[in-house]
């Protein structure tokens, strides 16, 4: 069994990637921190550091595993269809505190590169929204 991967290898079939795991609350919110990101056609070095420091920090990780969190976060949110099903399961299954927490990290994340470009907002306003968040405690102005 273990000479079939090698051999397919060595002739160069491709492996079929590895399933990507269900979605629970906090792959929703990494693969949030990713769709924000990324809103503005514009992901780079500082935003992908970011995302895992932030990852580290809210989930207790050392940067190798929240760098493999966020690589993992970044396949499920280039398969999601939409961002309503991220912000909907983490409004489902976080309270209301927790989330508003949730959107501050967001802005973070919008905030990190030094621009504050239209569609990251109204990515973030999309969520605050989905996510239950009452106006007067939106970050975002």
């Amino acid at each position: 069994m273990m000479w079939d991967g090698l051999i397919r290898r060595l002739k160069g079939v491709p492996q079929a990637p590895a399933p990507l795991p269900e979605p629970d609350e906090h792959l929703a919110l990494g693969a949030l921190l990713v769709r924000v990101a990324k809103s503005d056609n514009h992901y780079d070095a500082v935003e992908i550091g970011e995302i895992d420091r932030i990852l580290a920090k809210t989930f207790s990780l050392g940067p190798i595993d929240a760098a493999k969190m966020r690589a993992t976060c970044e396949k499920l949110e280039a398969q999601a269809p939409g961002t309503p099903d991220f912000a909907l399961l983490i409004r489902q299954n976080v309270d209301y505190p927790h989330r508003l927490e949730m959107l501050h990290t967001l802005c973070q994340v919008m905030e990190v590169d030094g621009t504050h470009a239209q569609e990251e907002e109204a990515t973030l306003l999309e969520i605050q929204k989905i996510l239950g968040i009452e106006d007067n405690d939106c970050p975002i102005r």
